[in-house]
C-alpha cells in the first residue's frame, strides 16, 4: 500500500482527501504540533523517518485578507513552508503535489481564459505568495506538481469549525429568505471539492509542472447564478446584481482547462457543477 503525507490535513481540504483516500492508501495527517511546516529541519526530518510516496501539500492561509493582515506569517508558511515541503520531497523521491491558486491570475488585464504560460504580476499578497511558491518549489524540485486551484465548495459539512463556501452560503440564505447578491465584475471558476480530489489520483503521475486544476468559466458570477437557478426551476426574483464590487477592478480569473485536458484529466464547467451538486442535495433532501 502506498503511503500518502497530506499537509493541511484538519482542512477543509486535507480532510476531506484523507477521508477519500484513508483505507486505499496509508495516509499519514500530522498536527501543526507533529510537523510545522515552516521548520525546515523538522520537515526534512519527518519526510525522511515517513518516507511516503506521495505528499498532497494543503496546509495554507488561504484566508485573503488575513494574508494582508499578517504578512511574515502568511509568507512563512505560503511560501517558505511550501519550499520546504517541496525540498524535503525531492530528498526521500516522493511525488509531490502542491494546492496553488486561481488567485495569481488576478491583475491581469486579460478578458480572456487563463493558461499556465501567461506571465503574471498578482495584485494581492496572497496570489504573489502562490506564485513565488510555485516558481521556488520548482526550483528546489523541477518534479513538483503545482495544482492551481479555483474556489472550492461541498455539499455537505465535514467540520463545524470550517469556513462557508459558495453553495452552503448559498443555500443558507435561500432558506432564511434573504436577497442574494452577486458581482457583476467577477469572472471565475467554482469546483465542487469532490471533484478536486476525484481528479487527485489522476494528477499523481502528471510530470512536474503548473496546471490549472478546476472548473472553468465564461459567466460573470451574477451570470451564473441565474442560470443555476433557472435550471434547477428556482425564483430568480431573490438575485439581485451587485454592480459595485471588483467594478474599478474587474476580475477575470477563470482558468483554461486545455493542458490538464490533454494529460486526461477533465471537469465539468461552474455551471454543470453546481447544477449535478445541487440536484444531489434535492435528492438528499427528498
Amino acid at each position: 500500500m502506498q503511503r500518502i503525507l497530506v499537509t493541511g490535513g484538519s482542512g477543509f481540504l486535507g480532510s476531506r482527501i484523507v477521508a477519500h483516500y484513508q483505507g486505499k492508501y496509508d495516509v499519514y495527517a500530522p498536527r501543526h504540533a507533529e510537523l510545522d511546516i515552516t521548520d525546515a529541519e523538522m520537515v526534512a526530518a519527518k519526510v525522511e523517518d515517513l518516507k511516503p510516496h506521495i505528499i498532497i501539500h494543503c496546509a495554507a492561509i488561504s484566508d485573503v485578507g488575513r494574508c494582508e493582515k499578517e504578512p511574515d506569517k502568511s509568507w512563512q508558511i505560503n511560501v517558505d513552508g511550501s519550499i520546504n515541503i517541496a525540498r524535503a520531497s525531492a530528498a526521500v523521491g516522493a511525488k509531490c503535489l502542491i494546492c496553488s491558486s486561481d488567485q495569481v491570475y488576478f491583475g491581469e488585464p486579460v478578458v480572456m481564459i487563463h493558461n499556465e504560460t501567461e506571465k503574471l504580476e498578482p495584485i494581492n499578497l496572497y496570489g504573489k505568495e502562490k506564485l513565488r511558491a510555485e516558481e521556488e518549489c520548482l526550483r528546489v524540485n523541477s518534479q513538483c506538481i503545482m495544482l492551481r486551484l479555483s474556489w472550492m465548495y461541498d455539499i455537505s459539512t465535514l467540520n463545524k469549525a470550517e469556513h462557508g463556501d459558495f453553495v452552503r452560503t448559498l443555500l443558507a440564505k435561500m432558506q432564511a429568505k434573504e436577497m442574494l447578491s452577486y458581482p457583476l465584475h467577477d469572472i471565475r471558476g467554482i469546483t465542487p471539492v469532490s471533484e478536486v480530489i476525484k481528479n487527485l489520483e489522476k494528477a499523481f503521475s502528471l510530470e512536474g509542472g503548473i496546471y490549472n486544476f478546476g472548473c472553468s468559466n465564461d459567466m460573470n458570477t451574477y451570470e451564473t447564478v441565474l442560470k443555476l437557478f433557472s435550471g434547477m426551476g428556482w425564483d430568480i426574483s431573490c438575485v439581485k446584481k451587485n454592480e459595485a464590487a471588483f467594478s474599478e477592478n474587474p476580475r477575470n480569473i477563470s482558468m483554461s482547462q486545455h493542458k490538464i485536458n490533454n494529460c486526461g484529466i477533465e471537469f465539468p464547467s461552474t455551471l454543470e457543477g453546481l447544477l449535478r451538486s445541487l440536484e444531489k442535495v434535492k435528492l438528499i433532501a427528498s
